[in-house]
């Protein structure tokens, strides 16, 4: 099905697992693809294809013949094409253009961070480099960026890197929490990235920062669209964000291990169901919400050093107890600046404030 012909007059093309760009004259590409990828001129086309994700891993060499043959069946020449693989689906990409003058810049993305959104410099495991292997899709922030302007190679590569600025300010202004570590997500651990530009234009660009008007199209788009496709994807948009289990989960605190903790502290208040049920009615109070994400970005600039011990301490406190008090339930402050005592004292604090609800039928 065709979906839309860019300002570059390229068509971009959806298929049941593939999403395509169909160059009609020759356009310069950088991307991060282990098919094809790198800095190309001689390419026809670009595809983003949806893979399998429940089979393992694939070798590097499998990979790229299941890319190969995705390309074969979207009607494509496989020697002349690079594609990327991901595990959303290409109903739902987000497709974005913004222009000024003559420039129009384009971004076309899928994406999910909920199974492998992490920090940059997170602890990772996969090593193998005795065996060249395909890395995994799930969790996948795939985009295809589209610049209708002629740019030289080396400020392509600063498109990509504006690109990927994007992809973290969004990802920043939703909340993302890592799945490695208690910091905040900057991507996946697969994501790709594919940029064009059209050397067919009289348009000739040497700067794609941010200081540049092609630099902030290219974070408009893309910044937008990365929100969009993982709405579209997985439904994480703010209103999702609005919630405690939600701002906590990077520090471990889930349904599971609060029930755990208060079956521990008050065996037999009430059942997991009762439990769970006041918990959900709670999850959005405005209230709680507020002052979990404000007590949080202080343990936060307390682990980057932003913080001492001691100022970190007397904040933390402070929004402990103006929540106390607001719920009339006791509270216990930190005396040691440790990120543990930080997330146990809030902890104890919400279900402290569970509890008051449940028995007051509230």
């Amino acid at each position: 099905m065709k979906l839309l012909e860019l300002s570059t007059g390229d068509y971009v093309y959806r298929y049941p697992h593939t999403l395509a760009v169909l160059f009609n004259q020759p356009r310069k590409v950088l991307s991060t693809s282990l098919f094809h990828g790198g800095y190309r001129e001689a390419l026809t086309a670009i595809f983003n294809y949806q893979i399998d994700c429940t089979a393992a891993m694939p070798r590097l060499s499998d990979y790229q013949e299941q890319m190969r043959q995705a390309a074969r069946e979207a009607g494509l020449d496989p020697d002349r094409v690079s594609g990327m693989g991901t595990a959303a689906a290409m109903e739902n990409v987000a497709i974005l253009s913004e222009s000024f003058q003559q420039l129009t810049v384009t971004a076309l993305a899928t994406g999910g961070v909920e199974a492998n959104g992490g920090r940059v410099g997170d602890p990772a495991d996969y090593f193998s480099p005795g065996e060249k292997r395909a890395s995994p899709p799930p969790g996948t922030i795939n985009i295809i960026l589209v610049i209708d302007a002629d740019l030289p190679p080396g400020i392509l590569a600063r498109a990509l890197v504006t690109c990927t600025e994007a992809k973290t300010a969004a990802l920043q202004e939703l909340m993302v929490g890592s799945n490695y570590s208690t910091g905040l997500a900057t991507g996946s651990g697969t994501d790709q990235t594919m940029v064009v530009a059209n050397p067919a234009s009289p348009l000739y660009l040497e700067s794609a920062g941010k200081h540049s008007k092609l630099g902030e199209l290219i974070g408009r788009t893309v910044k937008q669209a990365v929100k969009e496709a993982l709405w579209r994807q997985t439904r994480l948009s703010p209103q999702r964000q609005h919630s405690i289990l939600r701002r906590m989960k990077r520090f471990g605190i889930t349904e599971e291990t609060l029930w755990q903790d208060y079956r521990q502290e008050r065996e037999g208040a009430m059942t997991r169901a009762e439990f769970l049920s006041c918990l959900h009615r709670m999850d959005q109070d405005p209230w709680l919400v507020t002052f979990t994400s404000l007590y949080l970005h202080v343990l936060d600039q307390f682990l980057w050093n932003l913080f001492c011990g001691e100022e970190a301490l007397e904040a933390g406190n402070q929004l402990a107890a103006l929540t106390a008090v607001k719920f009339c339930i006791p509270v216990v402050p930190v005396t040691a600046p440790e990120p543990e005592y930080f997330i146990s004292l809030w902890e104890k604090l919400l279900l402290s404030i569970l509890h008051s609800k449940f028995r007051d039928g509230s």
